[in-house]
């Protein structure tokens, strides 16, 4: 994969699969003076955001990674619209959080507290807002914790979604607990085994189901969700996961993948529930990744395959707005970072819209001028 600067050099990209090794930085790679701290995208919707954080325990089963205890804790950290436009900005992560992060990832090239200094838009701990609110449930990519997704998240909600971001403990470099434990990458020394991927995913389609249990009596505002409204969408590896949780809950009425290798097996018998593939061009038609060909012909409802031009498979996260503060400067020809989450937030909201709101996209159905990026497969971007 020809990878994206601020991500080869940045933020540690799974390379020819959703949860390979991390990718060392590329010796091309063409510094600069780091620009200081990051602002993430304002949201485009109507609404202020809000976003606080549940701390939840599965004693059901133990966890897949740490044996030495025997139950799954996870940290899901919540988006929504709220009413309240003044309050304490929610950080982006800690400085522990970024400095394992950024080590984990081969970065020197910034402090290592850097991306603790990023600034969001959401207000911590405000009083949600609105009722009969649809329900988005994120899920990040390997090694990458929730907080990679936060500009998509922030969207969301400002269009009056709730997002639910889950972090699968010991599957990314940091997760911090409220007793100030810090879960590391314990997944990361088993990601060359044979079927990582396929246990991988199915561990997160449990990690889902639980916390779509759990909610209901863990967050005081979930009795503004609707909960026959919901769907999922994750990048890399969370977008296999995506695929393999509605494949095991049928709450779960839409998904998106994001450029990730698809791990789930379809039946035979097919899958009817809308589904959209969204990704770089190593996932056109015939390329070197060839699971959402297979999976296509499995995909018996509403389905889209959409591939952007000039992505990488970090350019659906927050990974390329954090490369200036990075001191990092992406290749040419690549999306830009700020275009890159516009055709990101664009096309997964009107997917969205359409399933979850009922709300008709006609920019789902063709190609449009003012998106010339978004190719339509997978005959508009076979493999030459």
């Amino acid at each position: 994969m020809r990878l994206l600067l601020a991500v080869a050099a940045g933020l540690a990209v799974l390379a020819a699969s959703a949860c390979s090794t991390p990718a060392p930085p590329r010796s091309d790679a063409v510094s600069a003076a780091p620009a200081g701290p990051a602002t993430l995208p304002a949201p485009s919707g109507a609404h202020p955001v809000g976003t606080t954080a549940l701390y939840l325990k599965d004693t059901s089963r133990p966890d897949p990674w740490n044996l030495d205890v025997d139950a799954r804790e996870l940290k899901v950290t919540l988006w929504y619209p709220t009413e309240q436009r003044d309050g304490p900005q929610a950080p982006y992560m800690t400085p522990k959080e970024s400095e394992l992060l950024l080590k984990g990832s081969g970065i020197a090239s910034a402090p290592y507290n850097t991306l603790s200094k990023t600034r969001t838009n959401a207000i911590k701990d405000a009083e949600p807002a609105g009722k009969t609110l649809p329900l988005v449930v994120l899920s990040p990519g390997f090694t990458k914790p929730m907080s990679t997704l936060t500009s998509l998240a922030e969207d969301l909600a400002s269009r009056g979604y709730v997002v639910a971001g889950i972090d699968h403990t010991y599957e990314s470099y940091a997760t911090t607990f409220p007793d100030g434990r810090v879960a590391e990458c314990l997944a990361c020394d088993s990601n060359s085994d044979p079927g990582f991927g396929a246990g991988l995913v199915q561990g997160r389609a449990a990690d889902v189901s639980f916390v779509l249990d759990q909610l209901p009596a863990k967050w005081a505002g979930s009795d503004r969700i609707d909960r026959s409204r919901i769907a999922m969408v994750g990048q890399s590896i969370g977008g296999s996961s995506a695929m393999a949780t509605m494949l095991e809950d049928p709450r779960v009425r839409a998904g998106i993948d994001m450029d990730g290798t698809a791990y789930a097996r379809i039946p035979k018998s097919g899958f009817s529930r809308p589904f959209m593939f969204l990704g770089s061009a190593e996932h056109v038609s015939g390329g070197p990744m060839p699971t959402w060909d297979r999976d296509w012909k499995l995909l018996t409802g509403w389905k889209r395959w959409i591939v952007l031009t000039g992505a990488e498979h970090q350019s659906f996260t927050d990974t390329p707005l954090l490369s200036d503060a990075l001191g990092i400067k992406p290749l040419p020809g690549v999306l830009g970072a700020a275009r890159g989450a516009e055709l990101t937030r664009t096309y997964v909201a009107a997917f969205l819209d359409q399933h979850l709101n009922s709300q008709r996209q006609p920019l789902l159905d063709k190609p449009s001028s003012r998106y010339p990026e978004a190719k339509f497969c997978p005959a508009a971007c076979a493999h030459p």
